[in-house]
């Protein structure tokens, strides 16, 4: 049984529960859906909408009658915040259901869920029962927003809802040190990647250009990617692909810039031909992104990755090998690294032909399902043996 709650707008972790739940089905598991979506919220008063966040009573009462209904082995968890609320997790172990959560970003230790404040990495709340930081700075959408995540995060620590957890699956090696630093248990947290599936398969990089894919906001670095290619003078094209918050700067960024050109938003089999065809992906972003999908599907292109060397995006990439890294926010340090691996292509083939290897070995869609299965039998044995 898989949970999910969409938020207002789709986003990359939409995409995850999708692709897993096919890759399910198509292994010939039966899989029972339910899910909540955040645009709910839009007609409820605000006194509602904070009662819903602490706990969400309805979506307790759907989440304990479906599991009596399809009795599933597995309940997996994805995404709570904020409609289907922590109740969802009380639901699941009344019906003694084993639980499997996804941790997708950071929520559990940062209202905000990005450790990220003022254009910069910012841990104040981590290790913290009370997250009153987030607060006093009103991190997430103001001080009465923040004030609601941080006591929802403060009353289902009181109520021991993260122990009913069987287990939680990091996405990252560098996700999970963060959160046992948060406070949960090492024991119950293990690492598996996101899937790309289907494999797009691998392209030639014959397009001599490099390639942006992402949302066009602050975090992602958009402004350090611009001055770097400004520096650069048309050495190599650009192309970016995204939308949001900063298209008017990018679009006026490509009508200035030599080589930079803005395609906007492109589906996916876009995205992937673009790829195929990209000397190497730039990842600028400034924040500890939960698990960038761009960058496995990067890989799987034969594609490697210029990107910053923070958090878990730093701990994908080979420096050297699938990738270069560089400081964030420096895009001195990002211009040199683009000029290295212009004068180095026998270097920058090596990386391509790695790149792929990469994904073949440890983020393939069979590779992806065989850690997931042992993931859940992990925990229904968690259950079984009274420990889960």
């Amino acid at each position: 049984m898989i949970l999910h709650t969409y938020y207002q707008s789709p986003g990359g972790e939409d995409l995850v529960v999708a692709t897993e739940t096919s890759l399910l089905q198509r292994k010939g598991h039966q899989v029972a859906s339910l899910t909540f979506h955040n645009r709910r919220l839009d007609s409820m008063a605000v006194w509602r909408q904070t009662t819903v966040t602490l706990w969400n009573a309805q979506a307790y009462h759907e989440v304990r009658k479906l599991a009596f209904e399809v009795k599933p082995d597995i309940i997996h968890i994805h995404n709570t915040f904020p409609l289907a609320s922590p109740a969802a997790v009380h639901a699941a172990r009344a019906a003694q259901v084993p639980v499997v959560m996804t941790l997708h970003n950071y929520r559990l230790l940062c209202p905000v869920s990005l450790f990220f404040r003022d254009g910069r990495v910012w841990e104040a709340c981590l290790g913290k029962a009370v997250p009153w930081p987030g607060v006093l700075h009103g991190c997430w959408r103001g001080r009465l927003p923040s004030a609601v995540v941080a006591a929802m995060l403060s009353l289902h620590r009181c109520l021991r809802t993260w122990d009913k957890v069987s287990i939680y699956i990091a996405l990252t090696e560098f996700a999970r040190r963060k959160f046992i630093a948060g406070g949960l248990p090492a024991d119950k947290i293990v690492v598996k990647p996101n899937v790309v599936d289907p494999d797009p398969g691998v392209g030639m990089n014959a397009g001599g250009y490099a390639l942006f894919v992402g949302r066009l906001s602050p975090e992602k670095g958009v402004d350090t990617l611009l001055a770097a290619w400004q520096r650069l003078q048309g050495k190599i094209p650009l192309k970016i692909v995204g939308d949001g918050p900063l298209a008017e700067k990018v679009r006026q960024a490509a009508q200035q810039l030599a080589g930079v050109e803005w395609l906007g938003y492109q589906n996916i089999s876009s995205v992937y031909a673009l790829m195929k065809n990209a000397s190497f992906l730039v990842f600028p972003s400034k924040v500890y992104e939960g698990f960038p999908r761009v960058i496995v599907e990067a890989f799987a292109c034969g594609l490697p990755i210029l990107s910053t060397c923070l958090g878990s995006q730093g701990s994908l990439i080979d420096h050297g090998r699938t990738g270069l890294l560089f400081r964030p926010k420096d895009p001195d340090d990002l211009t040199a690294k683009v000029e290295w691996l212009l004068a180095h292509p026998v270097e920058l083939t090596r990386m391509q032909q790695a790149a792929r290897r990469e994904y073949e070995e440890r983020y393939a869609v069979e590779v992806n399902y065989q850690q997931l299965v042992a993931i859940y039998e992990q925990a229904i044995s968690l259950e079984r043996s009274g420990s889960g």
